[in-house]
């Protein structure tokens, strides 16, 4: 009987302790991984959020990137994290939607090992050629591919990755063959196209637009559903090519089993910062919109999106098992 008091008695105490730590969240840094490298769209919009809900939350929030395997490195290790609140995920939508059909096992389940917590934005995604190339746009592109099928190459952040996936339904869409160079990072491809060594790179608007801006780099066409912001007089490919188009889209997750309390905590510092004026020039001097949504929400967008995209995959014979 004593035995039984004695252990009610404790389980009383920690179960006070754990009301008080959550009530207190964040005690100490919080670690935002990103799976990309650094310079990347991913990289820029999660430095924006970090630095602002260091000022909201009262403690550092640290990007840490982690790139690798198409983002998978970076993920397993959120997904296998103490579901605690200190370690965070803030990626694009490519790792959560296109690389469950990509890899036979990335290391992870899209929707049992994270807990959604944010959508925070969008970004703009570009086909983008060196000043020298001939053709000025979509339609002078495809009739350049089709006078030289194979000939004309394409750069990308990576095998599977967003880009890489935009220029294969490109060449799908369009009927030509633009050969695909991987490169490690965005920026490395964007370096590549402003130098010569290849013609074309599909890259994010926050890798590209200083380029384009400074006239390194010239935009044949956008490849969302919709002109981007930073860039309203650019044509998207689908006023060339009708249905053609892609928006990704990144958010801010926690390992499965991070407390509701939790989540719904940092879910409203993430709102108050996208309301902030200084977020929202931040992203949009990078090429990024807002976006918003709870929990629920951004659950139902990632549920909805792994079967578009692995059509997308299995189209696109992309396969890195």
């Amino acid at each position: 009987m004593k035995r039984r008091v004695v252990l009610a008695f404790w389980l009383i105490v920690l179960s006070v302790f754990v009301a008080h730590a959550d009530d207190k969240y964040p005690g100490h840094t919080v670690t935002v991984i990103v799976p990309q490298a650094a310079g990347g769209a991913n990289d820029a919009i999660a430095r924006v959020i970090a630095q602002k809900l260091s000022t909201l939350m009262n403690r550092q929030f640290l990007v840490d990137n982690r790139p690798g395997a198409g983002g998978n490195i970076g993920a397993s290790l959120v997904a296998k994290a103490r579901p605690d609140g200190y370690t965070l995920l803030l990626t694009a939508n490519s790792m959560l939607v296109i690389n469950p059909a990509l890899y036979r096992s990335p290391g992870f389940d899209p929707v049992k090992d994270f807990e959604p917590i944010a959508l925070v934005a969008t970004a703009g995604y570009l086909i983008a050629a060196n000043p020298g190339f001939p053709a000025n746009s979509i339609k002078e592109l495809i009739t350049l591919a089709k006078a030289s099928p194979g000939r004309i190459m394409f750069g990308s952040a990576g095998h599977g990755t967003m880009n890489h996936l935009i220029g294969e339904m490109l060449n799908k869409a369009a009927g030509i063959d633009l050969v695909h160079v991987p490169y490690k990072a965005a920026a490395a491809a964007a370096t590549e196209v402003v130098g010569g060594q290849v013609p074309l790179a599909v890259l994010s608007v926050p890798v590209s637009l200083a380029l384009v801006q400074t006239g390194k780099l010239k935009v044949l066409g956008v490849a969302n559903e919709q002109r981007v912001a930073a860039l309203p007089d650019t044509p998207t490919v689908g006023e060339t090519l009708k249905g053609f188009g892609a928006t990704p889209w990144y958010g801010l997750l926690a390992p499965a089993g991070t407390p509701r309390a939790i989540v719904a905590q940092l879910h409203a510092a993430v709102q108050q910062a996208l309301d902030s004026k200084d977020v929202r020039d931040k992203l949009a001097a990078q090429g990024c919109d807002i976006l918003k949504g709870d929990p629920g929400q951004f659950s139902a967008l990632i549920r909805d999106d792994l079967p578009k995209w692995a059509k997308i995959v299995r189209e696109s014979g992309a396969s890195l098992d």
